[in-house]
């Protein structure tokens, strides 16, 4: 990754994490807490494509683990996160530039959904059994109702800072060259005609001089002398 990429996912998965601890965890809301870490690391992902999801979402995981709040194992939310990362980069368009909104908010609902179900998975298999106090069915219920009214507020800001400050090549061959472009192809428009006017006065030169050779070759020289245009005769 660039180090502008690096510097500000840094900035954004530090300050969504103080956020959701200082303030979204003390709210109290039934269910799941509001994940800004998981709408972070979607919005980045969209934006950088799988590989830079699925590092940002390991950090950003890691980070929370460690987070003095935490009550489960270390690795487990950076795993979950590795790993929604990866698969919200695949849904990356081509382009660059999505159409609608329609598209992250699916992505949004599968990642809360998928990644209290893969969390949960994982705490079952390593033997972890924090945060299942509450039923697995409301859980879901709530974690994809408070991500998806949090995140057309934060994923749009996102992804317009993300790709802001990232210099995509792809963007610069469509849109962004398009003065050099224009630049070439009126030198080029010139260059011919140029050529072409300059090949034809030669091509008359040349023709004059053939016909003048042809001309003065036919005519008889006196001997004893050349005749020189332009000069007398001695």
């Amino acid at each position: 990754m660039r180090l502008n990429r690096i510097l500000l996912s840094t900035l954004l998965v530090v300050v969504a994490l103080v956020t959701q601890v200082s303030v979204l965890a003390r709210l109290n809301l039934p269910g799941a807490v509001p994940d800004l870490l998981l709408l972070v690391v979607l919005g980045l992902a969209l934006v950088y494509g799988h590989t830079g999801g699925a590092l940002i979402g390991f950090a950003a995981g890691l980070l929370a683990d460690f987070a003095p709040p935490a009550d489960h194992a270390a690795g487990r939310y950076a795993l979950v996160l590795c790993v929604i990362g990866y698969l919200a980069g695949l849904a990356r368009p081509e382009t660059g530039q999505l159409r609608s909104a329609t598209g992250p908010m699916l992505v949004v609902v599968a990642a809360a959904i998928g990644s209290t179900l893969l969390y949960a998975g994982v705490g079952s298999l390593v033997g972890d059994d924090a945060g299942g106090h509450a039923g697995l069915a409301e859980l879901l219920f709530t974690a994809a109702l408070y991500d998806l009214l949090l995140a057309p507020f934060t994923v749009p800001l996102i992804m317009a800072v993300a790709r802001r400050t990232d210099h995509d090549p792809r963007v610069d061959s469509t849109g962004g060259t398009g003065t050099g472009t224009g630049g070439d192809t009126g030198h080029r428009w010139l260059t011919p005609s140029r050529r072409t006017a300059r090949g034809t006065r030669l091509g008359k030169a040349a023709r004059n001089g053939s016909r003048g050779g042809l001309l003065t070759k036919g005519r008889p020289t006196k001997p004893g002398g050349i005749k020189v245009k332009g000069v007398k005769r001695l």
